[in-house]
């Protein structure tokens, strides 16, 4: 007999011993019964630890660097599923490069001349401590924003516009601010980039193209509007709000802030050495992570990066 089937026989007559209490004289049952459940608690505490070591000596090891034996079936096992977040960038990704849109993928790591310095903010310029920059011992910088792969960008494909062509590139990534935690704001977030060079780029092309993105992700015909920002990227800036239909949890009258965006810096065109007094260009960044929350009217952006299973599997 194993030792879990013994304690089971000990707990069934334990178990009987119960029906003795009516028999015992009144001053006496209390003192009874608390042994009683104390000798039980203790045998069922037993008998668990016994069931796991029966459990864990039935486990055969598994090398996983061993290959598969030859006609032998491929054990199946349960399958993830795809981060939300990766599943709509990907949707971000495709709609954009529809448009005619290359893709460049964000660094992680990155540097003051790509963070600050191309990008038109001069040494010591107050629009920096704006950012929250974390930043390494060896003095890296875990980007804040996708914009400090702009002029990368415009490096890349810069040729390609003197021949003739145009720079139309995003770049999605992952950024990092040193920010208060709550269920708006996140210190890690997902953004993508998007910039866009030619001889006769101007803001009605970019709002075009923005307010088509927004009706191609979100399916539906959007409102549009900008108002006044500040990036010393961009001349002029503009901040662009969708309505927020109640189709995606508004109420028909609201507007959200969605992006930054507006026309690139002559300076930054000039960091790239394109001529600012020949080309043009635009430049937008927005927060996926905002994108999707919108979508699937969740209520706290911190979900994403709880790796909370209950939450993933509901997509």
């Amino acid at each position: 007999m194993s030792d879990v089937t013994s304690l089971k026989e000990q707990l069934k007559s334990l178990n009987l011993e119960y029906a003795k209490i009516k028999d015992i004289p009144q001053s006496e049952r209390k003192a009874f019964g608390v042994k009683l459940n104390e000798r039980k608690q203790a045998l069922l505490a037993q008998i668990a630890e016994a069931e796991a070591a029966a459990e864990s000596e039935n486990i055969e090891p598994i090398d996983i660097t061993a290959p598969a034996a030859p006609n032998q079936p491929i054990p199946t096992f349960k399958k993830g599923s795809k981060h939300p977040l990766m599943t709509e960038l990907d949707r971000v990704i495709d709609i954009y490069s529809r448009m005619g849109f290359n893709v460049m993928e964000s660094y992680q790591l990155d540097d003051e001349f790509h963070m600050f310095e191309s990008l038109n903010f001069p040494d010591g310029h107050p629009a920096r401590d704006g950012y929250d920059t974390f930043r390494t011992a060896e003095g890296f910088i875990p980007p804040a924003h996708t914009s400090t792969m702009q002029h990368r960008a415009l490096l890349r494909y810069k040729e390609q516009l003197e021949q003739g062509g145009q720079i139309a590139v995003v770049i999605p990534g992952r950024v990092f601010r040193n920010e208060d935690v709550d269920a708006t704001h996140e210190h890690t977030f997902y953004q993508c980039e998007g910039v866009y060079v030619s001889e006769d780029a101007t803001v009605g092309q970019m709002l075009g193209l923005l307010k088509n993105f927004f009706e191609a992700y979100y399916e539906q015909q959007l409102n549009i509007k900008t108002q006044p920002g500040y990036f010393p990227f961009t001349e002029p800036s503009l901040e662009l709000l969708i309505e927020k239909p109640k189709s995606l949890g508004g109420k028909g009258d609201g507007w959200l802030e969605m992006l930054g965006c507006g026309m690139i810096h002559p300076n930054v065109l000039k960091s790239a050495g394109i001529d600012p007094d020949k080309y043009k260009g635009f430049a937008w960044g927005g927060g996926i992570d905002r994108l999707v929350i919108m979508k699937y009217q969740l209520s706290d952006i911190r979900y994403f990066e709880s790796g909370k299973l209950q939450f993933l599997e509901e997509f």
